[in-house]
């Protein structure tokens, strides 16, 4: 088989294995500079002091979004690289839905740039706290470093699906999805 043969079949498996995104794991160019970019806590996606107020325009810019070993947020392509300014997380999570019951669970939430994302191995869910208080920090991975927040109401919906784990260090909090429990928090 050729290199272009194999080239072309690599692009194909990737293709398949997500469709429609861009392979930001491949692109590695030089940082281009600061871009007047910021993406606010409330998930409004900010340009030059400006909303954007095109979703189109937000959804792609989401999906050549990555966080890097520098915990920056960049803009990628194959040949530019803008950092960008991030308050908290780049995107959030709503939507909450729940299918099957028990070890058969598995819930889903609905990012604000339109994506379902399945809480499991690949799009886990950690629960910490803001730095500054004791105010829950529920975040789900997406990809490329980059997380989604649940909103409040997501995170209450998600309350109503908790359990109770013995561990050998006490109780543990936390929901079960696709086959993974995720600890909320621990007992007294």
């Amino acid at each position: 088989m050729s290199k272009h043969s194999n080239d072309l079949a690599e692009r194909v498996k990737d293709a398949i294995r997500d469709p429609g995104r861009p392979p930001l794991e491949k692109w590695h160019p030089p940082l281009s500079g600061e871009m007047d970019m910021r993406i606010a806590r409330n998930g409004e996606w900010v340009y030059k002091g400006e909303p954007i107020k095109r979703e189109s325009i937000v959804r792609l810019f989401a999906s050549i979004l990555r966080r890097e070993d520098d915990g920056e947020f960049y803009l990628v392509t194959p040949v530019e690289k803008w950092r960008i300014q991030v308050e908290d997380t780049p995107l959030l999570a709503h939507s909450l839905r729940a299918k099957g019951e028990g070890e058969e669970q598995v819930l889903t939430v609905e990012t604000n740039t339109g994506e379902t994302l399945t809480l499991g191995s690949a799009h886990t869910l950690v629960v910490g706290t803001y730095g500054d208080s004791d105010e829950p920090r529920p975040v789900v991975t997406v990809r490329h470093g980059v997380e989604a927040r649940l909103v409040t109401s997501a995170f209450y919906d998600l309350a109503g699906y908790v359990l109770e784990r013995k561990e050998v260090s006490g109780e543990v909090l936390g929901v079960l999805s696709d086959g993974v429990f995720f600890e909320i928090a621990r007992g007294g």
